[in-house]
């Protein structure tokens, strides 16, 4: 059997402060129902902390996976971070990480925006599979209430900031990252982006009074290509992996909005209830959505589920990919929450 890269543990991150839709609505011309009926978003988190970012929560987020496995940061051979607010420009966020951490490994950051993680899954799968590294620490992380404009209605009510961690591991008896699929199309870059702080328009007066260090999207062109990227990279990798909508216990979809997922699940034939979905209490923690998610289902989660995991985000970037799930959540949330917490 070949060497595949299997999750064997998760962990997370979430800010203890809330902004919700109430909130929003007195901050700008918004409200409660629109909201919800276009987004699907009730509430998300946010850090308020001035002194504490990415790093902090991507660290935080890989100590509880450390935990659950039972591992030290010394077990671990390379961090991965996905994330689109980096703490710095440089160093990267990975080696903060690895600093926090007090881990010996070697890291790196990866940006693709709301896709990163998944690109970040199969780049850490590669080097589980080439026999390079036996631990890799996947991280998806994102303070995107730091790069937001709360005066502009359209994309305020979008995000949120979190953290979201997994752990890949080798296998050889056909579980873990069985195939995966990812794109990229640069023409998308008018339609979502963040023009200050690079290369191009490093930070001035006039780049800040243009407001130019905020993201800005055009909300009509990303829906559209989201729409069809995600839900046709999806069905790819169905039919790639010869899988039927039968076959597949859950549709693991980046969290950017309720009706993209809707119509990616329509298109691969499933019924709601193999969607994981917690848009409606965090919003679009870009990166993190997906780890995010596969923490808070692993309870639900048995050894052999197939999982297709897929985003899509600014670039434009997408893509998805087959996970066959190696362990049963259960016994891992019971052993470190307790009976009584995973019965709830």
């Amino acid at each position: 059997m070949n060497r595949t890269a299997a999750i064997t543990a998760v962990g997370h991150f979430l800010p203890e402060d809330r902004l919700t839709n109430a909130d929003l609505e007195r901050m700008v011309d918004t409200n409660d129902e629109w909201i919800r009926s276009r987004t699907g978003i009730r509430e998300r988190r946010i850090l308020r902390d001035p002194d504490k970012a990415t790093a902090y929560m991507a660290t935080e987020a890989a100590r509880e996976l450390l935990d659950k496995r039972g591992l030290g940061p010394e077990d671990i051979d390379l961090i991965l971070v996905a994330t689109v607010t980096p703490d710095m420009v440089f160093p990267a966020t990975a080696c903060l990480v690895q600093d926090a951490l007090g881990a010996q490994c070697w890291g790196f950051d990866i940006e693709a925006a709301c896709s990163g993680f998944l690109y970040a899954l199969t780049t850490g799968a590669k080097f589980i599979e080439s026999g390079k590294h036996e631990r890799v620490l996947v991280i998806g992380a994102d303070t995107m209430s730091r790069i937001i404009d709360y005066t502009d209605r359209t994309i305020c009510v979008l995000f949120g900031d979190g953290a979201g961690a997994v752990l890949l591991e080798p296998d050889t008896e056909g579980y873990g990252l069985l195939d995966s699929v990812e794109y990229i199309d640069g023409s998308g870059e008018p339609f979502l982006n963040m023009k200050g702080g690079g290369s191009l328009h490093p930070a001035t007066h006039e780049t800040v009074e243009q407001r130019l260090h905020y993201a800005r999207q055009e909300g009509r062109q990303v829906f559209k290509n989201a729409v069809v990227g995600m839900a046709d990279a999806a069905v790819e990798i169905m039919e790639r992996g010869g899988l039927t909508a039968d076959d597949v216990r859950y549709l693991v979809p980046h969290q950017a909005n309720l009706r993209i997922i809707d119509a990616t699940a329509r298109r691969m034939g499933l019924p709601e209830d193999k969607v994981m979905l917690n848009i409606e209490r965090y919003g679009n923690t870009t990166a993190a959505t997906l780890p995010l998610c596969l923490h808070d289902w692993e309870a639900e989660l048995k050894r052999g589920d197939n999982l297709v995991l897929a985003a899509f985000g600014g670039g434009f970037t997408w893509g998805a990919s087959h996970i066959r799930w190696a362990y049963d959540g259960a016994d891992v949330a019971r052993s470190y929450l307790g009976e009584a917490v995973v019965a709830q």
